[in-house]
């Protein structure tokens, strides 16, 4: 068995969005440490560049560029400006996501507001699906990677809008794995449980985390390196005959806010 090429991402390019910051920085890092271009999609530019920057700085090859994945305009423009720097698409990583976790009562949220969870979380990871298979078909390999969370299973107060955006990713990812299959692209998804970002620190207490601690066997919360490790996998060649797969990545347990 030769184990050589089971991680290797040379000459291939991969888009994160949200990369700046969080799960997809870490995702950027971990994509560009095993030989791929990346690049580093963010609706922050100057963090965005920041992320590149350090990239650059340790051997790799990493383009910022700025994206608000609401507006359609801008992941065209995202697409084209990879092609036109690096050539090809071979890894999409829709990171990009959000929603009011765990203050999203229905008895208080507007319909613009839950329609722009969905117009971040579901409408923009279909629309760079669709954008980039065209590329990754012709350069011969594609992986996706669309970021679900535990949320899309669990059952939870005041995160409607934000759960059932992230059910909808796994479901979608699982159809779409027979649409695009047939270019040998795959199209797989990864779960985070509750994992120490900026976004999380905002709603966490000691309380609720050492309610989730209880119910989690490996007795700690996730990093961000935790779920980009779960990115390599699906983006890289030892997956290469996985797809239509939600992945979660949750220490074994299950982590909800009101814990």
């Amino acid at each position: 068995m030769n184990t050589n090429s089971f991680f290797d991402l040379k000459g291939k390019t991969a888009i994160i969005t949200g990369g700046a910051n969080g799960i997809g920085k870490a995702s950027c890092e971990i994509l560009a440490a095993y030989g791929a271009k990346v690049v580093v999609s963010d609706y922050n530019l100057e963090a965005a560049e920041e992320t590149a920057n350090v990239i650059n700085k340790n051997g790799g090859q990493a383009l910022a560029v700025r994206c608000d994945n609401t507006k359609d305009e801008d992941l065209v423009n995202l697409v084209d400006k990879t092609l036109e720097k690096f050539g090809s698409i071979e890894i999409l990583v829709n990171n990009v996501g959000g929603g009011k976790a765990g203050r999203e009562n229905p008895s208080q949220l507007s319909l613009d507001e839950f329609k722009r969870v969905y117009d971040l979380n579901v409408f923009s990871t279909w629309r760079l699906c669709q954008l980039v298979t065209p590329h990754m078909a012709k350069a011969g390999y594609g992986s996706i990677i669309n970021m679900s969370s535990m949320a899309s299973i669990n059952k939870s107060p005041a995160i409607s809008a934000y759960a059932s955006s992230k059910a909808a990713i796994n479901h979608m990812t699982r159809n779409l794995a027979y649409d695009f299959g047939g270019d040998k692209i795959r199209i797989n998804a990864v779960g985070p449980g509750a994992t120490k970002t900026a976004a999380l620190e905002k709603v966490l207490t000691p309380e609720i985390e050492a309610g989730m601690l209880k119910r989690t066997p490996i007795k700690r919360l996730g990093s961000a390196e935790d779920i980009a490790g779960a990115v390599l996998y699906f983006a890289a060649p030892i997956s290469s005959w996985v797809s239509g797969q939600v992945l979660f990545v949750n220490g074994g347990g299950e982590q909800t806010l009101d814990m």
